[in-house]
């Protein structure tokens, strides 16, 4: 199967939402494009009972249903002074007061713990850093599943830049990079069988350091720029492709509309 090569020069753009013309209570049917959409209903459901299901079908389903989703590289450092880096998708924003953010981490297939797990608990901070697509390869290269002794850092050709107060080293590469401390650890373990399989990580953001040509007028970080990469399933990763902006509705404004809207419904 011929794939082509990357289009460096592709960009992204602000366009009108999907259906800017919407109206409060509007069926999914009204458009064209939703009735494309739910026609699809038609072909019916299937439904998994994950209790049922092996590990791998239901990681397939997971990572290519809840998609796209960011990838971030981290870097920690053992007790020892010997500094790691994996990279992760199954990873994301918790809360902005006080900034906390998620990820979480599979054992290895020999069902040990990484050693990524290991040092973000040791008390020495690590730094979480977004991947964009100049360095996607660098950092998928930090995925390999190599033995203890074998450097991520210098397999990876990535750059350790100095953090203000952890130990651990960010990656100079990543235009967005937080200084982190552990919040919380949870010890996910299967409800049946009592296997641990993974830990999610609760991480307390200290620092952000962001490169300056990437931040807006508003302070902001410009997505055009950044080009942050996505993980879509499989070995898949996608790119940011136009954007649209739509208002978070706010009762104090919609009021009105929203009283009409529903006595029209309440008629038909």
């Amino acid at each position: 199967m011929y794939i082509p090569p990357f289009d460096t020069t592709s960009y992204s753009t602000i366009t009108q939402s999907p259906n800017p013309s919407w109206t409060y209570g509007q069926k999914v049917d009204a458009t064209p494009a939703g009735k494309d959409w739910l026609a699809g209903e038609s072909a019916g459901w299937k439904v998994y009972n994950t209790a049922e299901m092996d590990k791998a079908n239901i990681r397939k389903l997971l990572n290519s249903g809840i998609a796209p989703r960011p990838m971030t590289i981290v870097s920690t450092i053992s007790e020892d002074g010997v500094e790691n880096l994996a990279s992760f998708s199954w990873f994301n924003t918790v809360t902005d007061y006080p900034p906390v953010i998620s990820f979480g981490i599979n054992r290895n297939p020999a069902g040990h713990l990484k050693d990524t797990t290991r040092n973000l608990k040791n008390g020495q901070g690590f730094a979480v850093n977004i991947i964009s697509e100049a360095f996607i390869e660098n950092a998928n290269a930090a995925a390999v599943d190599a033995p203890p002794d074998v450097d991520e850092w210098t397999l990876s050709g990535l750059t350790k830049e100095k953090c203000v107060q952890i130990r651990a080293s960010r990656v100079k590469e990543s235009a967005f990079s937080m200084e982190c401390e552990l919040y919380k650890s949870i010890d996910i373990t299967h409800p049946v069988t009592g296997e641990h399989t993974s830990t999610l990580i609760l991480a307390h953001v200290k620092y952000f350091h962001v490169r300056k040509d990437m931040l807006t007028g508003r302070g902001a970080v410009d997505l055009t720029k950044f080009k942050p990469v996505g993980r879509v399933g499989d070995i898949s990763y996608a790119r940011v492709g136009d954007t649209y902006r739509i208002p978070i509705p706010l009762w104090a404004q919609e009021e009105g509309k929203i009283q009409e809207a529903l006595k029209t419904l309440a008629s038909t």
